[in-house]
């Protein structure tokens, strides 16, 4: 049941990190590809990029469009190297969905899969609970969504689907997290399953929350292993509080247990509160960040969980953002990526060169050096005016090597003001 589309990218990532040697970092220059402008045009994404075979990206925007719901916007690349943008879909029209934090992903028919984290036809508190959405392609060009799930139908179903995305599984059921909700309050993973009829069945998989040392709240990405196994992490819960790395397991499909692989803090040189998803490199140790941490002023971790064994998983801080450089970044949000010859990349949604006064984040390298220590990179510091600021999401690569990411502020338009985010693209 492994993901059809995760396992390709896992087997791709396995040939990238075979024989991992320290590489020097390259020197990385940034262009900004597009600026959102607001209403009724997208703004502020907090979500990361996809991109299709012929270079185009696909994002969402939190806020902004037709109706200020947020929009699925697309960005293609035109001859003289500017971009152009196109808005799929606005929401917020009526029953729709609106305000998607997370990113999408695609089915191997150009489908676009997404999360609203409110917004739908149930309310929950103060909000509607949410929904997931299919965007498919006309033959005139247009994009049509469907809504295929509308969250909290029942008392004892998940709702507000925050910031993680969806991933498929080999026969084309989707797999997600809750950041509310469930039989104990502090949200789910599910399934949903499309029937013969088209409609699509959601099953719940973990209500988080079942004991107290379990994990709750916001959850990453999850992602599978090549037998079948989801991982994730929690901002919340687990031993203070503070989240936990999970895996959930089945023998027969049906029911699934949960195992926690790690709680944070483990001690005082920790971090605590992951909101980025894991990944996974060749050898099966599973790497991420944290928000925070005891360490250097409570700015956060990259960290490393390797498999023991015999059972268990052990924790390696592979480094912890400190603003004492005065160049470092602060309090990563984001998951990583590798590249082809096993140096890590990611974002820091603060800090950054001159961070006293911009501190508007950063794109960092983390590169394994002789002795299985890592040295960091800072590659681009966001925030000199014209240029976006707070990367919430992580990054993808093209073919080229160049990186495309999204920043949910700037450029600066005044005192006092953020602006609508970036599309940028950092080219070797």
């Amino acid at each position: 049941m492994t993901n059809q589309f995760q396992r390709l990218g896992q087997a791709a990532l396995m040939l990238l990190v075979v024989g991992v040697q320290s590489a020097q970092a390259q020197t990385y220059t940034e262009n900004v590809l597009y600026s959102f402008a607001g209403t009724p045009d997208g703004a502020d994404s907090e979500a990361g990029l996809v991109r299709d075979s012929a270079g185009n990206l696909y994002g969402t925007t939190v806020a902004g469009g037709v109706y200020n719901g947020g929009t699925v916007f697309e960005l293609s690349p035109l001859a003289g190297g500017t971009w152009t943008e196109t808005i799929l879909h606005s929401f917020g029209n009526g029953t729709d969905g609106a305000n998607p934090q997370a990113g999408l992903i695609f089915d191997t028919s150009g489908n676009l899969y997404g999360t609203t984290s409110v917004g739908g036809i149930n309310s929950c508190g103060d909000y509607s609970c949410g929904t997931v959405f299919e965007l498919s392609p006309t033959t005139g060009g247009d994009w049509v969504e469907t809504i295929l799930y509308n969250f909290g139908g029942n008392s004892e179903d998940g709702y507000y689907p925050y910031f993680a995305s969806l991933v498929f599984d080999a026969t084309g059921n989707l797999y997600g997290t809750t950041g509310q909700g469930g039989a104990y309050g502090f949200g789910t993973v599910f399934e949903l399953e499309q029937k013969k009829s088209g409609q699509w069945t959601e099953r719940i998989l973990h209500n988080f929350g079942a004991s107290g040392r379990d994990g709750g709240g916001l959850s990453g990405t999850l992602i599978f292993d090549a037998a079948g196994n989801l991982y994730g992490v929690t901002v919340m819960g687990g031993l203070i509080g503070a989240g936990t790395v999970f895996e959930l397991s089945t023998a027969n499909g049906k029911s699934w247990t949960e195992k926690i692989l790690h709680y944070f803090p483990q001690d005082k040189t920790d971090g605590y509160s992951p909101y980025g998803g894991l990944i996974f490199d060749a050898a099966g140790n599973l790497y991420g960040t944290t928000w925070s941490g005891y360490a250097h002023s409570h700015l956060g971790t990259v960290f490393e969980l390797t498999p023991k064994t015999g059972g268990g998983w052990t924790e390696r801080i592979l480094h912890r953002f400190d603003e004492k450089s005065g160049t470092d970044g602060s309090h990563p949000y984001a998951n990583l990526v590798f590249d082809a010859v096993g140096n890590l990349y990611g974002t820091t949604f603060e800090g950054g060169v001159d961070n006293s006064s911009s501190n508007g984040g950063t794109v960092f390298e983390l590169s394994p050096l002789a002795g299985g220590t890592w040295t960091e990179t800072i590659l681009h510091s966001f925030g000199n005016g014209t240029d976006g600021t707070s990367p919430h999401a992580g990054m993808i690569f093209d073919t080229s090597g160049n990186l495309y990411g999204t920043t949910e502020y700037g450029p600066s338009q005044g005192v006092g003001t953020y602006g609508d985010g970036i599309v940028f693209e950092l080219t070797p």
